[in-house]
């Protein structure tokens, strides 16, 4: 008798194309890109150093929380896009132990934060803000190419194109940006706002390029963002009123990664009282019986 060689259900190239065609592999195939431009334009950029040491501090403690739960999975694409997401808008003057420590900040917070067996927020909204106030460290959002030419956004747009259409995710984002365009624009025309950050920089470069990215690829995460139409578009609507409001009042960076834990807040609370069984009136329902 022949030998019997067993055939591989799934080739290694089978496995990394089924992996792309999923919304976590094409999030991460898509920021990779976007690093690769930046740093194209910008060689004498750190932030590819960076980019990879939250990468590949995201992967140590998913895995150590892995083993720990003796959960059997060794490679975790949430944590990858954690990560790369971290490195991206983190400031590369950062040290690098910056880096580690608000990567590793982001990852454990969706073992720790959880409502069920989801996170509640944004692991990479969270670590930034983390170690905005903890590190007083800065952000660039590099990521989004506002520092290359203007033509580079086309590139962002289409990027991010693909990303929400793959997540199903037009509703959320859609009502996001309008919110927070016409707040801005209103709030602008009447001059409110914050003396030293006025709405019309936050509809110039670089900030409308931090805010495409948000609502891009972190508004979207879809463990901590509603499925449904209808609480996609409140939970965009909440997360621009409430980034928007923090920046007339406070100004910085952190008024869109606020917003976005404000949503991820409300999402979490409404998916609490949604699943809450719904209890029986007692007395009356005795009283129809008897």
């Amino acid at each position: 008798m022949g030998k019997h060689h067993r055939p591989l259900n799934h080739p290694p190239q089978g496995r990394v194309r089924r992996f792309l065609s999923t919304p976590k592999g094409y999030v991460l195939a898509t920021l990779l890109a976007l690093m690769v431009i930046g740093a194209v334009y910008k060689p004498d950029r750190p932030g590819v150093i960076h980019v990879g040491a939250a990468l590949a501090t995201a992967l140590v403690v998913d895995l150590v929380v892995s083993v720990v739960r003796r959960h059997q999975r060794w490679l975790s694409d949430g944590g990858a896009v954690t990560g790369i997401i971290v490195g991206l808008i983190l400031s590369p003057s950062a040290h690098v132990s910056v880096v580690v420590l608000t990567t590793a900040v982001a990852v454990l917070s969706k073992h720790v934060l959880k409502s069920g067996r989801k996170p509640i927020f944004n692991p990479a909204a969270v670590g930034l803000l983390v170690a905005t106030f903890a590190f007083s460290v800065g952000q660039s959002w590099w990521g989004d190419l506002a520092d290359l030419p203007v033509w580079c956004v086309v590139l962002l747009l289409a990027a991010g194109y693909l990303v929400v259409h793959r997540v199903n995710k037009f509703p959320q984002v859609l009502s996001f940006l309008g919110t927070y365009f016409v707040l801005l624009t209103i709030t602008g025309y009447l001059q409110w706002g914050h003396a030293a950050y006025s709405p019309g920089d936050a509809l110039r470069t670089p900030l409308i390029s931090c805010a495409l990215f948000m609502a891009f690829f972190m508004l979207t995460d879809p463990p901590t963002s509603p499925a449904k139409y209808g609480d996609q578009v409140w939970f965009g609507v909440i997360a621009a009123v409430i980034g928007t409001g923090v920046y007339l009042l406070f100004g910085g960076l952190t008024y869109l990664l606020i917003g976005l834990l404000a949503a991820n807040g409300w999402k979490a609370w409404r998916g609490r009282r949604t699943s809450k069984p719904k209890r029986v009136n007692e007395p009356m329902q005795a009283a129809q019986i008897s």
